[in-house]
């Protein structure tokens, strides 16, 4: 049993393997009263990124790689690492090294104090200008709509215990955000705050798709907010269609002097069917996701476990 399993997704990191394998072994040799493994989860690299995990010494501590069939997204390779983690404790870090590696001792002595989940939520970042819009969005709409404790500034890191392991590899969510599952939870919570630093090698590869699709999920998943627009549009073009009809007949009888015009008429439907069709794509994508659920199929596929030799 380790004390602690630390879960690393990649994919087509090359630039950045050897530094972190490294990086990791440096940082462990200067804790030696903590057992650690450190799970590397292959999403479905086409680089040599896993022949260089391979390649590469551990020293202090022990290495896994979980190779996926293809690339499934950081949050199913997460949920493999968790499902084949063997330590009391279990935290997420990246290959881009850009969340400082002193998080992982700093929030695991925050779970030693009986918390069972700890967050490390960001204070400042170097990210460029649309990747700090889109989170600053992200996560003002989350805590207004959805989840009322989401952190302002965002958060990528998180250490747990036994008890949300054992839900989460109960309950593995399709379509869903690990860590919107993990905030939801409740259990005794807390949080430390860092300065994420900038990548220094290798492309980010959280695309403006993966943005949009963990946008949609979020809400989708974790928030009525959707629906209860489509209800509110839906009474609230009732009414105005209601009193504009009642405004209409009202000035036939009285004045007689309204002009008939195709104009306002196609004004008018271009808008009520816009509404519509934004009504029924939101409906849409809860039923795809029902359908999606009830297939059963596997959020992830794993092709093959490998143990780098030190």
């Amino acid at each position: 049993m380790y004390n602690l399993s630390v879960i690393i997704p990649f994919l087509n990191e090359s630039g950045n393997i050897e530094r972190l394998t490294t990086e990791l072994d440096t940082f462990f040799s200067k804790k030696m009263d903590l057992k650690v493994e450190v799970i590397f989860v292959d999403d479905g690299s086409t680089d040599n990124s896993l022949e260089l995990l391979q390649q590469a010494r551990y020293t202090h501590y022990t290495p896994k790689v979980i190779k996926l069939s293809k690339n499934y997204g950081s949050h199913a390779a997460l949920r493999a690492g968790i499902l084949h983690a063997e330590g009391a404790y279990i935290s997420f870090m990246y290959a881009d090294l850009q969340d400082p590696l002193e998080l992982i001792t700093q929030m695991y002595a925050l779970a030693q104090e009986r918390h069972e989940i700890v967050w490390a939520v960001r204070k400042t970042t170097q990210s460029g200008f649309s990747e700090r819009l889109f989170s600053q969005t992200y996560s003002y709409l989350m805590k207004k709509y959805a989840i009322k404790n989401f952190p302002a500034k965002g958060f990528d890191i998180v250490m747990f215990g036994q008890k949300v392991r054992r839900e989460l590899n109960q309950n593995i969510e399709l379509n869903s955000s690990i860590f919107l599952q993990i905030l939801t939870m409740g259990f005794q919570q807390t949080t430390i705050e860092y300065d994420k630093q900038a990548r220094q090698a290798g492309k980010s590869k959280w695309t403006f798709s993966k943005k949009v699709k963990l946008f949609v999920d979020s809400f989708i998943a974790f928030s009525f907010a959707p629906i209860r627009f489509v209800t509110f549009v839906g009474i609230l073009l009732f009414i105005l269609g209601s009193l504009y009809g009642a405004y209409i007949v009202g000035r036939k009888l009285i004045y007689n002097d309204l002009e008939q015009g195709w104009a306002s008429l196609i004004a008018i439907l271009m808008v009520g069917f816009g509404i519509t069709n934004i009504s029924l794509g939101i409906i849409a994508e809860y039923l795809w996701r029902t359908l999606d659920a009830s297939r059963k199929r596997p959020l992830f596929i794993i092709d093959d476990i490998i143990s780098p030799k030190n």
